[in-house]
């Protein structure tokens, strides 16, 4: 027999070796099954997303053209009846609940030659009002004011929820074709719904463009929007004068119970709040509320995009909503923020597309409303989680129930829309009443969609600054006539549809 004793040293140091290393991969597994376990529970926006509950897609125009930046209201006296308008100044309307849609007569503009940046409001008493911006020509790209033409804004009445619309359009305010004139810009109208000693009350707040710089301005109407007041400077800091580099833009603004006018826009320092407690004739010193990365940017393959906030107000609990976009993270995300103190101070921000972070694909053009029967926030966005090249996206809903802290997202368009070679416009819509969220939103044609509708009508052209219009006095949504831009004009190899989405949360 073999002497062993020697060799029972040398034994157990490997045996020990032996041991550790299957302790450490035995560990190792354990950590990757916890990952993998974790990362299933936390990423639920690797999967496809879901349509929300009683989803429906109805598209507004039969044919394709250019159709963009729409806005869509619910009428909080009789919330079957909804209204939406689109460039140029075509309105739609419903009386059951968003099921059918119909063409409404007489709300173009019949004296300028381009129309658009609508936005509709019901007021207290069922009147629909369409607020649009109406010039010839513009000036130079981005720096409007540098050659403008005659320009206004202007409000249209409804008095039968946005079936039929009055003649005549009531200028908030307008400009003759003067050497060095302001354009005047991006108007949102606001009314006050609620039962305050203000209601009824309308509010437009826009940008004025002029050679040296950008402030923003604001009038409000306190007879149904038969006339308006002279306009007044509500913005403390003024912007610079061009469109994509640092102007004081986008105003939006909410009515909380007690009548509190709340708006907001942005400017180069981010997210912008003035206050109104006195049915908008006097403001607070606005300020930045929320610092954000740029508000201006380029997504791959659009024309332009833009970070513009929107401000809601849940009136059951007076919580505050915010929400924009912007590129903090390396591609475009949509984020929000609430505020519990009137506006005093703000939540850090919620972002509200759940795809994977820093994946490099874009969330856009966001809108936001609140709903305020359930207080709800939801929120409409061109999402393009769905596409790796980051070209193509679909309209996405995010809906919080828990006071802004988490977003559930929905798939709710049905087609993707590839948005090169043709204007997208600045923004999509979005309008929630009793559990009922309606989306608005322009979607670019198949090519299918094109050649069908290439074989029945001259193909839509479109204009390569900011806005594109007609000059036409039909109530249809029809392609636009070229106008003079002041720059050279490209023809569209695409065109657009305007489609609404319908979802149901309601009990």
């Amino acid at each position: 027999m073999a002497d062993t004793s020697a060799s029972q040293p040398l034994l157990l140091p490997r045996l020990a070796t032996l041991l550790r290393l299957m302790f450490m991969a035995r560990a190792f597994l354990a950590v990757c099954l916890l990952v993998s376990s974790l990362r299933a529970q936390t990423s639920p926006a690797e999967s496809a997303l879901q349509s929300p509950p009683g989803a429906r897609v109805i598209k507004l125009t039969p044919s394709p053209g250019q159709f963009t930046e729409p806005s869509i209201a619910v009428n909080p006296s009789n919330p079957r009846q909804l209204v939406g308008a689109f460039q140029n100044t075509a309105v739609a309307y419903s009386r059951d609940a968003g099921q059918t849609w119909n063409l409404a007569e007489g709300a173009a503009p019949p004296d300028y030659k381009v129309s658009g940046d609508v936005s509709v409001v019901y007021d207290n008493q069922g009147h629909t009002f369409l607020c649009y911006i109406a010039f010839d020509k513009l000036g130079t790209v981005n720096y409007w004011a540098h050659n403008a033409t005659r320009n206004g804004i202007f409000v249209r009445r409804s008095l039968d929820g946005g079936q039929t619309w009055e003649k005549d359009a009531v200028a908030v305010i307008a400009h003759p074709s003067d050497p060095g004139i302001p354009f005047e810009d991006k108007p949102y109208i606001v009314a006050d719904a609620t039962h305050s000693k203000y209601a009824g009350n309308l509010y437009i707040g826009w940008t004025e463009f002029s050679l040296e710089k950008t402030i923003m301005l604001f009038s409000r109407s306190t007879d149904s929007g038969k006339t308006w007041s002279k306009p007044i400077e509500i913005s403390t800091h003024e912007g610079l004068p061009r469109d994509d580099n640092g102007a004081v833009e986008g105003f939006t603004g909410a009515v909380s119970a007690d009548g509190t006018l709340y708006v907001a826009w942005c400017d180069i320092t981010g997210v912008v709040l003035a206050i109104s407690k006195d049915g908008g004739r006097t403001f607070s010193r606005s300020r930045t509320i929320l610092k954000t990365g740029p508000s201006y940017f380029d997504p791959t393959s659009v024309g332009r995009g833009n970070g513009f906030p929107q401000i809601a107000v849940n009136p059951r609990n007076g919580q505050l909503f915010v929400t924009w976009a912007d590129y903090t993270n390396g591609d475009i995300d949509v984020f929000s923020s609430t505020s519990k103190d009137r506006g005093q101070h703000w939540s850090p921000a919620v972002r509200v597309n759940n795809d994977p972070l820093h994946n490099g694909q874009d969330q856009f053009f966001q809108w936001m409303s609140a709903d305020p029967v359930d207080g709800s926030e939801n929120v409409i966005f061109c999402d393009r989680r769905a596409d790796p090249g980051n070209r193509s996206y679909y309209m996405t809903l995010a809906r919080s129930t828990d006071g802004g802290q988490t977003f559930k997202n929905y798939a709710w368009s049905t087609q993707p829309s590839d948005p090169k070679d043709i204007f997208m416009g600045d923004y999509m819509g979005i309008a929630a009443y009793g559990g009922k969220v309606y989306g608005i939103w322009a979607r670019t044609a198949t090519p299918e969609e094109q050649s069908a509708a290439s074989k029945t009508a001259e193909p839509a052209k479109a204009m390569p600054e900011e806005k594109s219009g007609r000059e036409e006095k039909s109530p249809q949504p029809q392609k636009p006539k070229q106008e003079e831009s002041g720059n050279d004009e490209v023809p569209a190899k695409k065109a657009l549809f305007v489609e609404v989405g319908v979802a149901d949360f309601s009990p």
